[in-house]
């Protein structure tokens, strides 16, 4: 018999996607895998317990957990069912594992050999394995939906013989893979579109997908990218110049979507109250980092906030989730390309190779360890997470001219990350 590996419904009601597919539940057998998915486990993702079962999976129940050697999941593990897994077993999952010291410790003391997904290198190798690409491209996508869904008005341009409907103006913060896919689903429903972000190298990115770039462009602005290409926190100064621009382009906008993210750190916040206040009835902002804390002041996680001026604030929740039947087939993807690395292809068992570089990036507990190195004390003392950058360093000194700039001196990056992943969301 050989190696088996699990894939359990995921427990959390705001979780619908799912860690496989029937086409990876293929290829997971033929890599000599037996494959049990729990019943249920894609029902919210439209793959029904019948495809599984047809690509070859066993149907099964949670406690069918305890003899998987290896377990592939959407979400980290609760302490709950880690008492059920078995010691030893690789986990491939999201793990979140920033300020969450005490799940990190949790899932060392359980004896497993976790690998969190979002450490995935960004380097050619490991690009079929890039999950949080992948789920934040779907996430710029959706963002545009749930906006135009809020915005009850037409987006694009109508010529009519009764009159002309004019574009809505859709503004994107954060140039991102999630913000690049949102430029390019806003310019495809017909919306003129502008994109703003500290990195440079954002602006050909945005103007080859038809949008115009906003940015102070003065020369802080032309050094604020550090050598892997990650954006670096910009000086008050600049802050301060920015924000005013940014205050002005957003009182004219229809629909303004955020994705500004920092690895380790709550979302820096982008829009002021006053700038929300600014805006036109009927406008729409999407904060795509309301999970951490939010963009947009007034945002509230899982909900859309309506303002004194009937402005929307949209804060949905797992919004890659929100296209679940997509975004499970490409996360799963994502999880087999890199189980297929773990995997001696002679003897077709599971074979993890410490030295890999993708192994060394991703594993965050081993052999009753927490073995990652930006978390090695997570099982020994708790992990303070840094403030936010506040609402009053980024946009408060909008409503008045900002002072002219001296001679700063350059900052280093907001913060280094084993998972080079902030440009926007991923």
């Amino acid at each position: 018999m050989g190696q088996t590996v699990f894939i359990p419904r995921e427990l959390d009601a705001n979780e619908p996607r799912v860690a496989a597919s029937p086409d990876t539940v293929k290829r997971l057998a033929g890599l000599g895998f037996d494959v049990i998915v729990e019943t249920g486990a894609g029902t919210r993702s439209r793959i029904p317990d019948e495809e599984f079962a047809k690509a070859g999976a066993a149907i099964g129940k949670a406690s069918d957990v305890a003899k998987a050697d290896v377990v592939l999941k959407v979400r980290r593990p609760t302490d709950a069912e880690l008492k059920s897994y078995k010691p030893g077993a690789a986990v491939i999952a999201i793990m979140d594992p920033y300020g969450n010291d005490a799940a990190v410790g949790a899932l060392a003391k359980a004896g497993v050999t976790a690998f969190s997904m979002e450490f995935m290198p960004r380097i050619t190798r490991a690009q079929s394995m890039d999950v949080l690409s992948s789920q934040a491209n779907l996430a710029g996508y959706q963002a545009v939906i749930d906006g135009a869904s809020e915005y009850d008005r037409a987006l694009p341009m109508m010529m009519t013989a009764a009159g002309t409907v004019p574009a809505a103006k859709v503004f994107i913060m954060g140039v991102g893979v999630a913000g690049l896919q949102a430029i390019a689903t806003a310019r495809r429903l017909g919306a003129v579109v502008t994109a703003t972000d500290v990195r440079p190298a954002a602006k050909e990115q945005v103007a080859s997908l038809g949008a115009k770039f906003l940015a102070v462009e003065d020369d802080e602005f032309k050094a604020a990218e550090t050598a892997g290409g990650y954006a670096k926190e910009m000086s008050k100064e600049y802050q301060a110049k920015q924000a005013a621009l940014t205050a002005e382009h957003i009182a004219k906008q229809d629909i303004v979507i955020t994705t500004a993210l920092i690895p380790g750190r709550p979302a820096p916040k982008l829009v002021s109250a006053a700038m929300v206040a600014s805006m036109k009835p009927g406008s729409v902002l999407v904060d795509l980092a309301v999970e951490r804390g939010g963009n947009v002041e007034g945002a509230k996680p899982g909900k859309v906030v309506t303002t004194a001026n009937n402005v929307k604030i949209v804060g949905h929740l797992n919004v890659p989730g929100r296209v679940a039947a997509s975004a499970s087939l490409l996360y799963a993807k994502n999880l087999f390309a890199f189980l297929e690395t773990l995997v001696d292809k002679t003897t077709k068992t599971l074979a993890i190779n410490r030295d890999d570089d993708l192994v060394k990036a991703t594993m965050l507990t081993d052999g009753g360890k927490v073995v990652h190195p930006a978390f090695a004390k997570a099982d020994q003392q708790p992990h303070i997470e840094p403030a936010a950058i506040p609402a009053t360093t980024m946009v408060a000194d909008a409503s008045t001219p900002a002072a002219p700039k001296k001679a700063a001196p350059r900052k280093t990056a907001a913060s280094k990350s084993p998972s080079p992943k902030s440009k926007g969301t991923a």
